[in-house]
């Protein structure tokens, strides 16, 4: 399987999606500053990820979330699950920080 996923930063709330085959190497690699692009955000949460049974197809997907209208349909999906757990969408106004 090759997973799709999305983590969220406890220092600024900022998201990062990512694709992998072995997802729990990748956010311990995300975590401990192994990862260039994520080290500066770190820690991360995992916020959702989806498995999928062909790399280009994660890696399509991957593509896609990060798209505008990808994002987009993203933020409205998690949207209710964060707000019930105190949480924001980043970018969002009148943000409030996680307990």
């Amino acid at each position: 399987m090759h997973y799709v996923y999305v983590l969220e930063s406890f220092k600024d709330c900022s998201w990062y999606i990512g694709s992998t085959s072995d997802i729990k190497r990748r956010i311990g690699e995300h975590n401990s500053g192994n990862s260039g692009f994520t080290n500066q955000h770190r820690p991360y949460k995992l916020l959702c990820y989806i498995g999928l049974p062909l790399k280009s197809d994660a890696e399509r997907f991957e593509g896609y979330l990060k798209s505008g209208y990808g994002r987009r349909i993203l933020k409205n999906m998690i949207r209710d699950y964060l707000k019930s757990k105190g949480g924001f969408i980043y970018g969002e106004k009148n943000k409030q920080n996680y307990n």
